[in-house]
């Protein structure tokens, strides 16, 4: 149950929960820049280092299922702080790994902490506010939630050409550890906890093993096809055995009651392919920069900054016009850019310039940028108050885990022609195809709501 809160308390609360927020989802998607060159100095191929960023966003989706309840079960405050305290584990052991699996525990870690960190700002926000207010701070959210992964790629570019790979780790530290003694010392208990919340073993295990070994196995594929198609199938039945098993329970891990609403049930569909998107056109043209035009990091980081700022731009203002106009207009804008934008990538060569590749991909990012915030907030439109945090953990396991199978199936695509260019456009098609599934399931909602 949350308590009342005042106006200053709800701000301070919103800020400090945002900022730790935004600074972890930066740190999820600065390894992206950072790939080709891991790839070189570890010498590992790009299918096993993508996992750096594949792993992270898979265990993000497979570990936020359990913020609600940890949030139900434990005051606030000290969960804050021992997530933040997680993450600077896994941030203190990446800046000091020699080899490719510590730095993949490193990211893993990290990933734990920052799939309950984001579960836990979204849930707190939406559950603090009233909901006259909802499109406002769930506008602040989605800026965080776009902009942080979106700023990431270009940071790490500037900082890897100065100070190495190992500069995203321990460039966040003293900005987390500020988060950990700001909510030490000013983030108020503001939740009643419920001691009584347990967490059902099974259901831990079947979510961590199912969807992790679905997804692992294509790339496992793309070497060994018997093995990848057994894990396929083990993976597969894993997850029934926990879809069934929530089916059964009183209180499960996830609720998968909340998809009869029907405005969550679309709307959470089309944030996750917008989200799937731009998490793999980010690694895409990062690689394709990279590798293919052999741009140097920090140059790919310059390319993919006003994409970056177009989308925080969009982020800041749109959740105001959606409170006073509603979903329809302002969406509609959005994925209509974002579909033009997704075209001329099918059409890339060696000789494309990086000018091309920076228009392109500010306009995609804008694009996602005004269409993410509406859809966000229109998911929650006509859910019970008490179905917040589940829908919560629902709407980030989905587009997360998803996300995560995103960004595997653009990079094994890549691979599948023997011409680089050749399978940059066939991951590129593949993203259109994100958005024009978002743009049609997004005017089939319309088209029932009236």
């Amino acid at each position: 149950m949350t308590q009342t809160l005042g106006k200053r308390q709800r701000a301070r609360i919103a800020t400090i929960l945002l900022v730790a927020s935004f600074i972890s989802l930066m740190s999820q998607t600065m390894m992206v820049t950072a790939l080709p060159v891991i790839q070189e100095e570890l010498h590992q191929s790009l299918a096993v280092v993508q996992w750096l960023t594949t792993g992270y966003t898979l265990l993000i989706g497979v570990i936020t299922p359990l913020s609600a309840n940890l949030y139900e079960k434990y005051p606030n405050r000290q969960f804050y702080l021992a997530i933040i305290t997680l993450f600077l584990v896994g941030t203190l052991v990446g800046t000091f790994a020699n080899s490719f699996w510590t730095l993949l525990l490193a990211r893993l870690i990290q990933a734990a902490a920052g799939g309950l960190l984001v579960a836990f700002q979204m849930t707190t926000v939406v559950s603090i506010y009233p909901p006259e207010q909802r499109g406002m701070i769930m506008g602040l959210s989605s800026l965080v939630v776009s902009f942080g992964p979106a700023i990431g790629p270009t940071l790490a570019g500037v900082i890897i050409k100065s100070w190495g790979w190992r500069s995203i780790f321990w460039s966040v530290l003293p900005f987390m550890l500020v988060c950990w003694l700001f909510g030490y010392f000013a983030l108020p208990n503001y939740t009643t906890p419920k001691p009584e919340s347990r967490l059902d073993p099974l259901s831990v295990i079947t979510l961590l093993v199912g969807p992790g070994m679905a997804l692992a196995s294509l790339s496992v594929m793309t070497t060994h096809l018997a093995v990848g198609l057994a894990l396929l199938v083990v993976g597969s039945l894993v997850s029934l055995v926990f879809y069934r098993r929530q089916r059964q329970l009183k209180a499960p891990l996830l609720d998968f009651g909340v998809f009869s609403y029907r405005a969550f049930r679309l709307m959470l569909a089309v944030a996750t392919l917008i989200f799937m998107a731009l998490l793999a056109t980010e690694q895409m043209f990062s690689i394709f920069a990279q590798n293919s035009l052999h741009l140097s990091s920090s140059l790919t980081g310059l390319v993919l900054l006003p994409g970056a700022l177009f989308n925080a731009l969009a982020g800041a203002f749109i959740g105001r016009i959606y409170d006073q106009h509603g979903v329809k207009g302002v969406t509609t804008v959005g994925l209509v850019i974002a579909i033009a934008c997704s075209v001329p990538p099918l059409f890339w060569t060696a000789h494309t310039s990086a000018l091309t590749l920076t228009l392109l991909y500010a306009g995609r990012f804008l694009g996602i940028g005004i269409a993410f915030s509406p859809v966000m907030s229109e998911s929650y439109r006509g859910l019970p108050h008490a179905a917040i945090s589940q829908a919560t953990a629902m709407n980030n396991a989905l587009r997360q885990s998803l996300g995560a199978l995103a960004v595997t199936v653009t990079v094994v695509i890549s691979s599948l022609p023997s011409s680089a260019i050749s399978g940059m456009r066939w991951a590129m098609a593949f993203t259109l195809g994100l958005v024009v599934a978002a743009g049609l399931l997004f005017w089939a909602y319309l088209a029932k709501e009236g």
